[in-house]
């Protein structure tokens, strides 16, 4: 019986979260991995054109808990100075289905020979879907008085993202369109509340074989808790990667990946929550495919620096550890 109650309770509060909060706050814990999904101006930041695909099941063993199915491409342009993206995610809450769709562009400038900054937009829109009828209310016709709602959204983000060899910091808005979203009731409690990304991490050499990078992210949104993750990781022989990470006052996760080939990454992630979650689930499971296309025939570390002399823009050296 108390599971029960908790579980309701805990599935009603995340519903309505979602609903009053519905804009785009990364929940990945392999976040280093998926910049281009909350922030525009990294997409032409890559070496190579890169296609992403992530599966995120959230708090196995809950009913009616997220699943995120996330697909992404970032396309770098021959002139190395801009960049577009696609970036499709579907998650899936309760009786609640959304689905955002953007396209973003960006274009990167020399701050100095080690340094560039890159200025990026995105334009979109979010696809919601709920069906009341999937769940079973205390009072029928709460919490809408409508048991179907289908709804769209156009999204307007944008993102700069400063980057050098070893080192990156990104600063991005996914949706300046905050008034007007859901209904009137809803849109009252969300007006004028924008979310604020902010990453960064850096990469320490700390042998031939082995590359050791902290990282962050934080999310911030009026009216809600702040969303602070921090990790650890370690690149060794530029093939496997193994570390941690840590949301605070959430959850404590293991991370792992393989170079399967210059133009394969595989990766996987789990979560274990540590707040009153954690008594009703079996964690979060996460994986993650990437693929470099062309990788394995591009520039070397010294062509890169050579292109650098001549004052041309230079992309981040291989293998990305971002």
């Amino acid at each position: 019986m108390k599971t029960y109650i908790g579980l309701s309770f805990m599935m009603l509060a995340t519903v309505f979260f979602n609903l009053v909060y519905g804009q785009k706050e990364p929940q990945y814990t392999q976040y280093m991995y998926n910049i281009g999904s909350f922030n525009p101006g990294y997409v032409g930041s890559v070496e190579t054109p890169e296609i992403i695909g992530l599966y995120r099941a959230q708090w196995v063993d809950i009913p009616g808990a997220p699943r995120t199915i996330r697909f992404g491409a970032n396309l770098p342009f021959k002139n190395e100075k801009m960049g577009m993206g696609l970036n499709v995610v579907n998650d899936q809450l309760g009786p609640s289905t959304q689905t955002y769709v953007d396209v973003s562009y960006s274009y990167q400038i020399n701050v100095s020979d080690e340094t560039l900054l890159s200025f990026g937009m995105d334009a979109g829109g979010s696809f919601l879907n709920v069906d009341f009828s999937k769940g079973t209310f205390e009072n029928p016709g709460e919490p809408l008085n409508e048991e179907m709602v289908n709804k769209f959204y156009p999204t307007i983000g944008a993102g700069l993202f400063l980057y050098s060899d070893h080192w990156y910091f990104g600063t991005s808005i996914p949706n300046f369109l905050t008034e007007g979203i859901y209904n009137d009731d809803v849109a009252s409690i969300v007006e004028d509340k924008l979310q604020f990304n902010f990453i960064g991490g850096y990469v320490f050499d700390l042998s031939d074989n082995l590359k050791f990078k902290p990282a962050f992210l934080i999310n911030t949104l009026k009216g809600a808790p702040v969303n602070i993750n921090v990790s650890t990781n370690f690149l060794i022989s530029d093939v496997f990667t193994a570390g941690v990470s840590y949301r605070v006052d959430n959850a404590f996760s293991g991370l792992a990946g393989f170079q399967v080939s210059n133009s394969t990454f595989i990766g996987y992630s789990y979560d274990y929550n540590t707040n009153i979650l954690g008594e009703y689930n079996n964690g979060s499971h996460e994986i993650i495919l990437k693929f470099f296309l062309g990788k394995g025939s591009g520039k070397s570390s010294k062509d890169s620096k050579n292109k650098n002399a001549k004052g041309k823009p230079k992309q981040i050296d291989t293998p990305r550890f971002f």
